[in-house]
């Protein structure tokens, strides 16, 4: 028969084996918390990362937005501009060689080797919710501008879809300039991107998207109804006037398809360009 002392060291071991095991659950549980947590941080990383791809996504990037650059981009990327005694400068628009079939042929920009820099373009985008007048910089973006005019002249942007809402509190916009209404399609061409470092996208901006190859600016663009902040990669070609502006206000108080508050996606209230020209 086991005495009173034995029985308590008994029960002293066998608390003591207790409290190890519990600090070990405890040392397991606060591991998997930090494995968790770490997780939860890479989803929230990876989630803005596909926001602003899915934004800055242009002509060559499926619907998903997610592509990765070509292997070899360096070999069909065009040259930045180049300034001409003049004052112009000269653009490179190379031909998009991706084979992405939602390319539409519109040929090149007319004399692009001698692109005005002074002076500003407007444009009226005519759509079924309104018009907006377009203002474009050439002395901030020349290339860009030339572009935007001249696809606007071969009629590339009537009858096309605003094909992309974002209704983020501090990140709205809308996405336009695919024919195809995909998010995939763009011109036959591409050019580079006309950025600074100190390059922003305040309330009211018209800005070229992209890839996330440099050197594939094409025909998409957005229009931003908020202050938004990105990366300085996107080239600013001009502004939005106010009428413009209630137009977007208008369109993203209407939400985003299959979402219920802030989204991103294609709009509720369907846009349509039915017409953009010079004026």
């Amino acid at each position: 028969m086991s005495t009173n002392k034995q029985r308590r060291q008994a029960a002293q071991r066998h608390l003591q084996r207790q409290l190890e095991r519990r600090a070990d659950q405890a040392k397991k549980r606060r591991r998997n918390l930090g494995i968790l947590l770490t997780a939860l941080a890479a989803v929230v990383v990876v989630g803005a990362a596909l926001l602003i791809t899915g934004v800055l996504g242009g002509d060559d990037e499926p619907d998903d937005q997610a592509a990765a650059p070509s292997s070899s981009p360096a070999a069909t990327s065009p040259a930045a501009r180049t300034t001409n005694p003049d004052g112009t400068v000269s653009c490179e628009y190379v031909p998009d060689e991706s084979g992405n079939p939602d390319l539409k042929d519109v040929g090149l920009p007319p004399t692009p080797e001698a692109t005005p820099t002074q002076g500003t373009a407007t444009l009226l985008m005519a759509t079924d919710q309104g018009d907006l007048t377009l203002t474009l910089d050439r002395a901030k973006a020349p290339c860009a501008a030339a572009s935007f005019v001249h696809l606007t002249d071969v009629g590339f942007y009537d009858d096309t879809p605003c094909h992309r809402l974002v209704t983020q509190e501090s990140f709205g916009l809308l996405q336009c300039g695919d024919p195809t209404g995909k998010g995939s399609g763009g011109p036959s061409y591409k050019y580079a991107e006309e950025v600074t470092p100190e390059t922003t996208y305040p309330r009211g901006t018209i800005a070229m998207a992209k890839t996330a190859a440099p050197g594939s600016t094409g025909g998409q663009f957005f229009l931003t109804y908020t202050d938004v902040t990105l990366p300085p990669q996107y080239t600013v070609v001009g502004t939005i006037d106010e009428a413009g502006l209630a137009v977007l206000e208008k369109v993203a108080a209407g939400g985003v398809q299959g979402v219920e508050g802030p989204g991103d996606g294609a709009p509720n209230i369907p846009v349509q360009i039915t017409d953009m020209s010079v004026v």
